[in-house]
C-alpha cells in the first residue's frame, strides 16, 4: 500500500503518526515535510474533500496568527488560499492511503486507512 504524510518534525503528533506509518507493514511511504514543500490550493482542496472535513475543520489556530487574522471566521476560499501562502495554518499531519485521507490528530486516526 502507498501511504503520504504531510508532516512536520518539530509536532509530536506527527513523528508518532510517522512512527505508526513507518512500522506498518507493506507500505510504501511518502514524507513531504509540507513547511519546505508547501501545499497548493488544489491538493488541500482534493484532501480536504477525501477526508470530509471543511478547511475551517483543518485551520489550525494554536502557535499561528489565524484567529487575529480572522481566518475562523472566513469563507472556504480565503482559509484555503491562507493555507496555501502559509502551511502552518495547516492542522497536522494528514496522511493519504489507497483507502482514503485522514487528519490523524489523534495518531492513532491513522489505522482506519491502513
Amino acid at each position: 500500500m502507498k501511504a503520504t504524510i504531510w508532516h512536520n518534525p518539530a509536532c509530536g503528533t506527527s513523528r508518532k503518526t510517522l512512527a505508526i506509518l513507518q512500522e506498518a507493514p507493506g507500505v510504501e511511504l511518502t514524507v513531504i515535510e509540507y513547511l519546505k514543500q508547501p501545499y497548493g490550493e488544489a491538493k488541500l482542496r482534493q484532501l480536504f474533500a477525501d477526508a470530509g472535513l471543511a478547511a475551517k475543520d483543518a485551520l489550525r489556530l494554536r502557535g499561528t496568527d489565524a484567529a487575529e487574522r480572522g481566518l475562523p471566521d472566513a469563507d472556504e476560499d480565503a482559509i484555503i488560499a491562507a493555507m496555501a501562502a502559509n502551511p502552518a495554518y495547516v492542522e497536522r499531519p494528514f496522511v493519504e492511503t489507497d483507502k482514503g485521507v485522514r487528519l490523524c490528530r489523534p495518531q492513532d486516526r491513522v489505522h482506519e486507512i491502513l
